[in-house]
């Protein structure tokens, strides 16, 4: 079947000429002709584009958040050398300080006590 279909197709073609350009001794402009994606393309474009933005906002807030982390780190470290009576220049000062070594322990926080319940003011008929 497929066979005989492709057949078909050949004669046709060869005796009515390429269905696409119908004149053989005329051949088509390449400034005259229009050469588009149409719409699969655009939408495939356009979804390249948007995850490519939402991976440099992420990109970027991960870079300052690294930033952040480290002006902390600095901020600790030169908190802890100046109440150890460290000075800045010591190597002890420029190792990193985790915030574990200068918060208090978990036992001598205390928790505050929780809000009083609100009371109804209940009007008897």
């Amino acid at each position: 079947m497929t066979l005989s279909l492709a057949l078909l197709t050949s004669v046709l073609t060869t005796a009515h000429g390429d269905p696409l350009n119908p004149d053989p001794s005329v051949s088509a402009d390449p400034a005259n002709t229009f050469y588009s994606p149409g719409l699969i393309g655009f939408l495939g474009t356009f979804i390249l584009v948007v995850g490519a933005i939402l991976i440099i906002f992420d990109m970027v807030r991960r870079v300052r958040r690294i930033n952040y982390r480290a002006q902390i780190q600095e901020r600790l470290a030169a908190e802890q050398a100046s109440t150890t009576g460290i000075d800045g220049g010591s190597s002890a000062a420029k190792q990193p300080v985790s915030p574990e070594d200068i918060a208090p322990s978990k036992s001598s926080r205390t928790r505050p006590a929780p809000p009083a319940k609100p009371t109804r003011n209940k009007a008897s008929d």
